[in-house]
C-alpha cells in the first residue's frame, strides 16, 4: 500500500470528513448511519466517503441493501510513518520537485556559454553555487599542489586566488597547513 500524501490532506481538510474518520474508527457504518450522526443530508455524506475512499482511508463492503463503511487503519499508519520519518516526507512530497532549477538558473545567470564565470555573485547562496559547479573538477582524495589548483580553477575564473580561498574556508577543498597541498575528501557512501 502506498499512501500520496496531497490526496491526505486534502481528504483530512475538512471538518466532516475528520469526524468520519473518528466516527469509523470505532465501527462500520453505512451514509445513512453518519447522515443521522453528523446531522448531514446521506449525498453530503457519500461525496465525503468518495474523497476518504480515493484517498485510501475507507473502504466499503456490502452487508445486505447497504454499505458498509470502515477505516483502513493501515493507511492512517502509513500515513503517519511517512510524517514521523523525514526520508519518508521528503520522499512523499519531493518526487515531482526539481531540485537543481535554482542552480540551473545561477549558473546560467553567472556562467558564459563555454562554462566560465562572468562574475561572482554578490550573494553568498549564489557564489555557493558557483563553488559547488567548480569544485566538480576535483577528484576526491587526490592531492593537488596549490599550482595544479589554480591551473584548475584557472579554467573558470582568473581570480583562482578567491576561488581557492572560498573553497577552502567552506571545507570543501581542504589544505595541508603548509599550504603544500589540497584535496577534495572522498565522499561517503563512494
Amino acid at each position: 500500500m502506498t499512501v500520496e500524501l496531497l490526496p491526505f490532506f486534502k481528504a483530512l481538510a475538512d471538518a466532516s470528513r475528520l469526524k468520519i474518520i473518528g466516527l469509523l474508527a470505532g465501527q462500520s457504518l453505512s451514509v445513512e448511519q453518519l447522515a443521522d450522526m453528523l446531522d448531514l443530508r446521506p449525498p453530503t455524506v457519500s461525496h465525503h466517503l468518495a474523497i476518504l475512499a480515493q484517498a485510501g482511508l475507507v473502504s466499503a463492503r456490502a452487508e445486505g441493501y447497504y454499505s458498509m463503511y470502515r477505516l483502513e487503519q493501515g493507511a492512517l499508519e502509513e500515513a503517519a510513518r511517512l510524517l514521523l520519518s523525514t526520508e519518508g516526507i521528503r520522499g512523499a512530497v519531493m518526487a515531482d520537485v526539481d531540485l537543481e532549477a535554482y542552480d540551473r538558473k545561477v549558473l546560467s545567470n553567472f556562467l558564459t556559454a563555454e562554462g566560465r564565470i562572468k562574475t561572482f555573485p554578490g550573494q553568498l547562496k549564489k557564489f555557493e553555487v558557483i563553488l559547488r559547479y567548480v569544485l566538480k573538477v576535483f577528484e576526491p582524495g587526490v592531492r593537488y599542489s596549490e599550482r595544479q589548483v589554480n591551473e584548475l580553477l584557472g579554467q573558470f575564473h582568473p581570480d583562482t586566488a578567491t576561488l581557492r580561498r572560498e573553497l577552502v574556508s567552506h571545507g570543501w577543498l581542504k589544505r595541508q597547513s603548509d599550504g603544500s597541498s589540497y584535496w577534495k575528501e572522498i565522499e561517503e557512501g563512494t
